[in-house]
């Protein structure tokens, strides 16, 4: 019996990427400096009473200050929800 001829397949080209535009704005610029303040004040504000023991920011508040900071921290991480 003959044998049978081996069929050599073509090699895989992909095709070529169609390149679609980048849209960069959306609109809501204001997101990462505003996340970036709150996260930077609510940590100043825990360090600045930790250095002060407790004489700074607020006196009043004492061991709320804490709470004050953290607070701020939470803020910032309510606002990077809305980072697109």
């Amino acid at each position: 019996m003959p044998k049978s001829r081996i069929r050599k397949k073509a090699d895989f080209t992909p095709p070529p990427e169609k390149t679609t535009p980048i849209k960069l704005k959306s609109g809501r610029g204001w997101v990462a400096p505003l996340m970036l303040a709150l996260f930077l004040v609510g940590l100043a504000w825990i360090v600045v009473f930790y250095v002060t023991q407790g004489s700074f920011p607020i006196e009043q508040l004492g061991n709320w200050n804490i709470a004050v900071g953290f607070g701020f921290i939470a803020g910032g991480f309510v606002v990077s929800t809305q980072w697109k």
